[in-house]
């Protein structure tokens, strides 16, 4: 299998690191009269890539699968509140539908929501709720709303993926576990192999309209809620939480506050560093290093299955099957 790339993993040299905020990397740089989504934007890393966005100056709409959760998380914070469910199909579209109705540009859409190694679990389609959820509905919002971001003239798409794409490649011949026993940790990794190769494969479509599409890492950042279905036991044996049950923030290994883990999203979204790259993978705000699959977590690279463009042709067109 090949595994060229249409653009190479370059450091950028960005001045940031793994103990950057995301206040830090957006500062100086003025949002006024731009538009963000941000999917996810009321709990974790997306609540704070939201937040941070709104605080320089963006206007940021943020979709809402718990709409009373979500107003009182952004209570205070400046941002509209949309209902949409990454689950259901028709929810989408019609969030989609109300934004497009607008006639406004897309100037960042940051899909940061998602869920992780949970039971299996079906949406209405019957599809894997991992990979329903991490990347089939943010293909189909981004679809969706491509005509507002190529509007933008200089519009930017993050996919927040996870070091846990190591885990698993997509398996294209049976993607939402009809066939084969599931492994909550292994759908995980699926859907964020997805995440990956859906932002190359828009990335390649989207350039020669001024739309760059990027992946990422955000880091290990405990208390968000996305860790639910994994047990404390696990959390601390993984280097997450100490034996009091207490966070371990430890930026050089990856273990970060929410701050810190908003920061590479917060960056691909909006800094001038960026301007005519796309279709890489990030982690601590810079480009990672490309590596083997198997590694400890924590460690980071990405693995050459999630950067083949031929894997990211096949899940494109895959993906448009799925959702129609």
């Amino acid at each position: 299998m090949s595994t060229r790339l249409t653009t190479p993993q370059a450091p950028i040299g960005s001045g940031f690191g793994p103990a950057s905020t995301a206040a830090e990397v957006i500062s100086g740089i003025d949002l006024s009269n731009k538009v963000a989504i941000v999917t996810g934007g009321y709990s974790g890393i997306g609540l704070e890539t939201a937040r941070v966005l709104r605080a320089a100056g963006a206007k940021v709409i943020v979709p809402a699968r718990d709409l009373d959760r979500a107003t009182r998380a952004l209570d205070g914070v400046g941002v509209e509140i949309a209902p949409m469910d990454l689950m259901d199909p028709a929810s989408i579209d019609a969030f989609a539908d109300d934004f497009m109705a607008t006639g406004q540009p897309l100037h960042m859409l940051v899909n940061s929501a998602g869920i992780m190694a949970g039971p299996l679990v079906r949406d209405a389609r019957g599809y894997e709720s991992q990979f329903a959820t991490n990347h089939l509905g943010h293909f189909q919002l981004t679809t969706r709303l491509w005509p507002a971001l190529r509007r933008a003239n200089g519009a930017r798409v993050v996919a927040v993926s996870s070091w846990g794409h190591r885990r698993s490649p997509v398996v294209f011949d049976d993607p939402n576990y009809e066939r084969r026993p599931y492994d909550g940790w292994l759908a995980y990794g699926q859907s964020k192999t997805a995440n990956i190769l859906f932002a190359l494969a828009a990335d390649e479509r989207g350039k020669a309209d001024g739309v760059r599409a990027f992946s990422l890492h955000p880091g290990s950042i405990a208390g968000t809620g996305l860790e639910r279905h994994v047990s404390r036991e696990a959390l601390q044996a993984g280097g997450v939480l100490d034996e009091d049950g207490r966070p371990i923030i430890d930026p050089a290994r990856g273990f970060k506050t929410v701050e810190q883990g908003a920061a590479t999203s917060v960056l691909l979204a909006a800094s001038p560093l960026l301007e005519g790259v796309g279709g890489r993978y990030f982690e601590n705000c810079n480009e990672a290093v490309q590596v083997e699959r198997r590694g400890k977590p924590g460690q980071g690279g990405v693995a050459p299955y999630a950067l083949d463009p031929a894997n990211a042709e096949r899940l494109w067109e895959l993906s448009l099957k799925l959702i129609q």
